[in-house]
């Protein structure tokens, strides 16, 4: 069972359309109280770092995360700014994030950016495996995902980092510690390949 954590931000809709379609049982959690007991955890999100900060805190979802996450080591998968607040900051914001994968959240030099527009990095890319994940069996690297992003997530330890994607610069695009999963790219947008992510998160 997927619970994902509808806190005001991300696209609930498409994600749980495909583990409808998938046959994979889902919950939506409205509430922090709805995240308790969870046997896996989905964080989507869209939008500035502080703002999605803010609505965790104020929700009463990040007191609950952490406890799931941390002390019950439930697997939690965070996708793009949902995976970007995983890590200890963002030069986007002033607020201190989740803090579960140490790195700090930074802008893309446009200056090694070819073509304009620079920025957002928006479009398909492809990843390039680091090191090996269940999360990515069955993913066609070729073909990638899709990203729709101007900040990306700087791992303070490469051990973090599972696959890279280039754009100006190479970037960590998937990131894991223990149970903790985050991928820059918008599975729910990435046809075959995000719906198989999406599958490989249910069977870990």
């Amino acid at each position: 069972m997927i619970t994902i954590i509808n806190y005001g931000s991300g696209n609930i809709n498409a994600i749980s359309n495909i583990y409808e379609k998938l046959n994979i049982g889902f919950r939506i959690a409205n509430t922090p109280k709805e995240v308790l007991g969870a046997e896996k955890l989905f964080l989507p999100g869209v939008g500035a770092f502080d703002e999605t900060m803010l609505l965790l805190i104020n929700k009463g979802f990040k007191e609950v995360l952490d406890e799931e996450v941390l002390k019950n080591k439930v697997p939690i998968l965070g996708i793009c700014v949902g995976m970007q607040v995983l890590g200890n900051s963002s030069e986007e914001g002033e607020l201190p994030g989740l803090g579960y994968i140490n790195g700090v959240v930074k802008k893309f030099d446009e200056s090694l950016i070819k073509g304009k527009p620079k920025l957002p990095h928006m479009g398909w890319n492809t990843i390039q495996e680091k090191s090996k994940t269940s999360l990515l069996n069955g993913i066609d690297l070729e073909i990638g995902f899709y990203f729709l992003h101007s900040y990306y997530f700087g791992c303070l330890n490469i051990s973090d980092v599972v696959a890279t994607t280039q754009y100006g610069q190479e970037f960590a695009s998937v990131v894991c510690n223990s149970n903790i999963y985050g991928v820059q790219f918008h599975p729910e947008k990435s046809h075959s390949n995000g719906v198989n992510l999406l599958k490989n998160f249910a069977n870990l």
